[in-house]
């Protein structure tokens, strides 16, 4: 059977991530340009392969000042680093459930990291276009990935936590 490649589409997609500020509440960001895509040998996901990166000068907190700092060399250090890459295999567990197995890389570290996939299902647009549909989720702890910047309040609070939710919601379309 031949290898089918299904694309992801921007427009009907999103990247986002949760770290708490403070411990008592939480900042959203989200980055605004990526892509990625998974290839397929059979008729359903599992053993997919999958790439997928995302530019880090196009990361979105809502607040423009903290969004410069999360790119200096604190953080990400984008002028060194620009992308965040992702490759690995989906692997099916049991009904609409997968796990995404693969290495991660943020900044100059890469490590094996497991997401959660649940499969949302397939459709046809008004267009004719094949698309399937994930919605996707980990935790990491940033230091791991060598974004070890940290400040601590005059009470002791620690200004942001260690660990990173990550959540995707993914729409693909057949090629």
């Amino acid at each position: 059977m031949a290898t089918t490649t299904w694309i992801i589409d921007p427009t009907h997609s999103e990247i986002q991530f949760k770290v708490k500020h403070l411990v008592i509440s939480t900042v959203t960001g989200s980055f605004k340009n990526f892509e990625g895509q998974l290839s397929t040998e059979n008729e359903d996901f599992d053993n997919a392969a999958v790439s997928f990166n995302a530019d880090v000068n196009s990361i979105d907190t809502n607040q423009a000042q903290r969004d410069e700092h999360l790119k200096s060399a604190d953080f990400f250090e984008s002028d060194k680093y620009p992308k965040i890459t992702f490759n690995g295999t989906l692997h099916k567990k049991g009904g609409d459930d997968y796990t995404l197995k693969g290495d991660l890389t943020v900044k100059d570290v890469t490590k094996p990291f497991e997401f959660k996939v649940e499969y949302g299902g397939n459709m046809t647009d008004f267009y004719g276009n094949n698309k399937s549909g994930f919605e996707i989720s980990g935790k990491l702890n940033r230091k791991e990935y060598g974004l070890t910047w940290g400040a601590v309040t005059e009470t002791g609070g620690v200004v942001v936590g260690d660990d990173i939710k990550l959540i995707a919601n993914i729409q693909v379309v057949k090629q």
